[in-house]
Formats: C-alpha cells, sequence, structure tokens
C-alpha cells in the first residue's frame, strides 16, 4: 500500500507540474495579447469571441478524446509504446489516430467562428477585413490534410504518397493567395541581382514546397510521448506572438486571419497534449502530424509570412538535414527510428544509427527519461522560437522582410 500511495503521490506531483509547465507559456502570450490590443478596441469583441469559442472547442477535444479513443481501439487502431517494452506499461495497447477529433473541433470551431464574423463583425473597420476565400482555402486544405493523415494512420501509405498528396492539398492555397511574389536579397547578392527579385511562379513553388515540408517535418520529428503536439503547441504561440506584433502593420488582417486559425489550433492542442502526454493515453497519429503541419502552412501562406514561419521551425529544419542521409536511403532507415529503452535504469539511450534529433539529444545529454527528455526537447524548441524572434525583429531582418 505503501508503494501505491507513493506512486500516486509522485503521479499527482507530475501532473501538477505538467500543468504548470503547458499553462505558463499560454498565459504569457495571452497576457501579451491584452497588452498589444489595448489600443485597438475593433479588436476586443472578435476576439474574446474566438477565445471563447476556442476554450469551448478545447473543453470538447478533452471530452472527446475520452470516447473516441475506444472506438478507434475497437476499429484496431491502437499499438504499444515501444519505449516502454519490457515494462507492464509496453504491454498495454494505447488508441492511435486521436488526432481526428483535434483536426474535427478545430474545424467545427473555426467554422462556426467564421458564421459569427461574417454575420456580426466583418466591415465594422476597413483595415481588418479577412478574406472568405482565404477562409475557404484553408479549410479545404486543413481538412484534406487531416484525412490524409487518417487514411496513413489506416493504410500505412508510401512515402511517395506523403510527398504527392500534400503538393495537392496545398493548391487551394497557391490559388487564393495574392500577397507578393517577391524576394528581398541581402547585400551583395543584391549588388548583383538587384534589391528586389520578382519570383513569380517560381515563388509559387517554394510556397507548395513549404506545404509538403511542414506537414511532414512534424511527422519524422516524433517518437515520444508529448512532442509531436508539444512541438505544435509551442510553435502556434510563438506565430500568434508574432501576428499580434504585426496586427498594425500593412498585411494586419492576413495576421488576424492567423490568429483566427490558430488560437482553436492551441486550444484543441492543449487538450490532446494532456491524454498524449507522458505516460501516454492516446497516440496522435499521422492524422495530427499532418493536420498540425497544414494549417501552419496555410497561416504562413496566407497571412504572408512563410519566411518568418520557418525561423520557428529551427528544430524541425536541423531534424529534417540530419535525418536526410536515412530518409534518402544512403544509411539503413528502420521503420521506427527510437531510442533504446534500458529496462534496468528504465532511461531513454541513444542510438548512432539513428539519424534524428531525439537520439542526437540523448547522444549529448546521456540517458534520461521519456518524460524528461520530451521536456528538454520542447525547452529547446523554445529557445529556438527566441531566437527566431530576435532575427526577425533585429536590423538583419530589414535585409529580408518588407515590414
Amino acid at each position: 500500500t505503501g508503494c501505491n500511495e507513493m506512486g500516486g503521490d509522485a503521479s499527482s506531483s507530475h501532473a501538477a507540474q505538467n500543468a504548470v509547465l503547458a499553462t505558463i507559456p499560454l498565459a504569457a502570450v495571452l497576457l501579451f495579447a491584452v497588452y498589444t490590443l489595448r489600443e485597438q478596441p475593433a479588436l476586443w469583441t472578435p476576439l474574446a469571441t474566438l477565445a471563447l469559442f476556442s476554450t469551448g472547442a478545447g473543453f470538447l477535444t478533452h471530452h472527446l478524446i475520452w470516447m473516441v479513443k475506444d472506438w478507434t481501439l475497437k476499429a484496431g487502431l491502437g499499438g504499444l509504446d515501444i519505449n516502454k517494452k519490457g515494462t507492464p506499461l509496453g504491454e498495454v495497447k494505447i488508441p492511435e489516430s486521436l488526432g481526428i477529433v483535434v483536426g474535427t473541433v478545430h474545424m467545427m470551431c473555426v467554422i462556426v467562428f467564421q458564421v459569427y464574423y461574417y454575420a456580426v463583425e466583418d466591415g465594422k473597420t476597413d483595415m481588418y477585413i479577412v478574406k472568405r476565400e482565404d477562409y475557404n482555402a484553408a479549410l479545404a486544405a486543413t481538412i484534406f490534410m487531416m484525412f490524409l493523415g487518417f487514411a496513413d494512420d489506416v493504410m500505412d501509405l508510401k512515402w511517395r504518397y506523403k510527398l504527392i498528396l500534400p503538393t495537392i492539398a496545398s493548391m487551394p492555397l497557391l490559388v487564393s493567395y495574392t500577397g507578393s511574389t517577391t524576394v528581398i536579397l541581402p547585400n551583395p547578392l543584391a549588388m548583383v541581382f538587384g534589391r528586389v527579385v520578382q519570383l513569380g511562379l517560381l515563388y509559387k513553388v517554394y510556397m507548395c514546397m513549404l506545404s509538403v515540408f511542414c506537414s511532414n517535418s512534424i511527422n519524422i520529428y516524433a517518437g515520444i510521448n508529448g512532442l509531436e503536439v508539444g512541438q505544435s503547441y509551442i510553435i502556434a504561440l510563438a506565430v500568434l506572438v508574432h501576428n499580434l506584433l504585426q496586427l498594425t502593420s500593412e498585411s494586419g488582417a492576413a495576421h488576424l486571419f492567423s490568429i483566427f486559425f490558430l488560437l482553436p489550433f492551441v486550444a484543441t492542442s492543449l487538450a490532446l497534449l494532456a491524454h498524449n502526454w507522458y505516460p501516454s493515453r492516446v497516440f496522435v497519429g499521422d492524422t495530427f502530424c499532418y493536420f498540425a503541419g497544414m494549417t501552419f502552412a496555410v497561416v504562413g501562406v496566407l497571412g504572408h509570412f512563410s519566411k518568418t514561419l520557418l525561423l520557428f521551425f529551427l528544430p524541425q529544419i536541423f531534424n529534417f538535414i540530419y535525418s536526410l542521409p536515412q530518409l534518402l536511403g544512403f544509411v539503413f532507415c528502420p521503420r521506427h527510428r527510437l531510442p533504446r529503452y534500458n529496462t534496468v535504469t528504465k532511461l531513454l539511450e541513444g542510438k548512432k544509427e539513428n539519424l534524428n534529433l531525439v537520439n542526437l539529444t540523448l547522444l549529448i545529454t546521456g540517458p534520461l527519461s521519456e518524460r524528461s527528455l520530451a521536456i528538454v526537447l520542447l525547452v529547446f524548441q523554445v529557445f529556438c522560437c527566441g531566437v527566431a524572434f530576435a532575427i526577425r525583429y533585429s536590423d538583419v531582418a530589414v535585409m529580408f522582410y518588407e515590414d
């Protein structure tokens, strides 16, 4: 009984710590939002309404996951947690593909708020006019990717389809994009090619590639409880801060659209994180990874800050480059590029042959528990987002950004 009580106390302590860790960045962003919006009363009502809708979406997601996880198990969508192999937890089948709940509730929240916004708020200020076609194109792309991810969870699609289908899903974005197709070159390149270079169709190709990268980068930077949802949650909060800072710029309406799309995403992802954090009670599946990646691509493209978005993806970019020898087949690539679980120490150990940031971190830090490893990687994500802001809002940014 004493052991059970100690285990319960430790579990309660970890749960409290997890809640604090998750809500601190959200609280900081909300306080920053209140500060930045104090002189923009035209946005108080729509954003307060959006916050209310998003909060409801978060609670609905949390409740639905409890229901849907049993249904996915009955449908055969479940798997064992490989990082707990050899332990009692490693013998329990975990429900998979619960990202479908996040994607569905997010879609419902965005649509309901869209109806409210265009019926009540649209036209009250000329400065912030969010285009309906942007909304609809974004919904089309994210819904397509959500079902692609679910199809991957069910049918285990080959990699070539994972590259082709996001390309098709990005078409509504490219059709709706009405922003600049130019790039600003830094010195000394500007002395050769000119300060501003018009790329035209090549810029659309770049945006298409951005969609493919975002959709797959989260999927390959995964493998431990809480990492996929955690990194998405942090990136989304960072993007929201950037949107708030840019609301008074010439592209303020585009950044407002990004806020409309991301606030429900943050709320629903936080609900999923509560279930997916160590020890995970559900797996997010490829459904969430593809949906989250396309959500970021959508706001980056239609919000006209695709270059800034890539700055927030620094860990994902590094992980992709570091993984290339295995992804391209130059080095043997196992199905699961996971670390090794030591049943004696109950810690994860890095494997040199698995080329990803998860294993590299363990090789640098030494063995860690799965929970500690997730925290280290997410703290690194926060640090990289801080570096991204330092770059974006420094004198260096003048060489690359128009506003």
